[in-house]
Formats: C-alpha cells, structure tokens, sequence
C-alpha cells in the first residue's frame, strides 16, 4: 500500500499564506477558526489533497479545498495555486468588503481647520484616553 503524501495543518496554512506565521496558524487552529471537514482540528492534524478546510480570519471566512501540497512558503502566486476557493464563498467575501467599504463612506472629513474651542475640546478628548 502507498500513502497518499500529508503535511501538517498549521504548515500549509504558513505555506498558503493564510498566516504571517506558524505560531499565528497555530493559535488560530487551537482556538477554533479553523475547520477541517466540519470538524475542529489539532495544529498536528495531517492535511492531503482533496480536503475541504474553513479558515476564519479576521472578519473574513474561507471555505476552501486542497488543491496541492507545501511544505515550504512561496511567493502569493504560487501560494494560490495550493488551493481552490468555493465561488460562494468569495462572493460572500467581496459582499463583505464592499460593505464595510460603504459603512466607511459615511465619514467625511471637516471643511475647514477647528476653531480654537474645538482644539481645546479636541485635546481634552486626548487626555480622557491617557486616563
């Protein structure tokens, strides 16, 4: 019998670029966002070709399948290539972003320069946050 090649989850999440780190992949593994087939996993969980993972990061859900395997952390291109998102899933994504998009649309900065009391109420908000 052959065994189908496995890596472990938090190096190709490291791999794939999801995070900046093993550590970063690590943690984010043992506190539940993410998922390998439905299930919650361990940082040690061997992944393989075919296996379905959702990742929460940030205020961003991935729901992917492996595509191919790595050991070792490439440029984003390649990155890219060890994966394949579900369509859903990145339009969820981008309904997402253009919606935090638009809730940042609704400030707009000031006309003109504070007047003298507004710097003096402005600064007093300043020291409130040093308390």
């Amino acid at each position: 019998m052959t065994e189908s090649p496995t890596i472990r989850l938090d190096i190709w999440l490291w791999a794939a670029r999801f995070f900046k780190t093993r550590s970063l992949a690590k943690t984010a593994i043992e506190t539940g966002k993410v998922d390998v087939g439905g299930q919650r996993a361990k940082p040690s969980r061997l992944v393989k070709v075919g296996d379905g993972l959702q990742i929460v990061r940030g205020e961003e859900t991935f729901t992917i399948t492996v595509a191919a395997l790595a050991s070792q952390r490439g440029t984003a291109s390649v990155a890219v290539t060890l994966y394949e998102e579900d369509e859903a899933s990145r339009m969820a994504r981008q309904q997402q972003r253009e919606l935090r998009a638009a809730e940042r649309a609704g400030y707009h900065a000031p006309e003109h320069k504070p007047d003298k009391r507004a710097r003096r109420l402005i600064q007093a908000l300043g020291d409130l946050d040093a308390l």
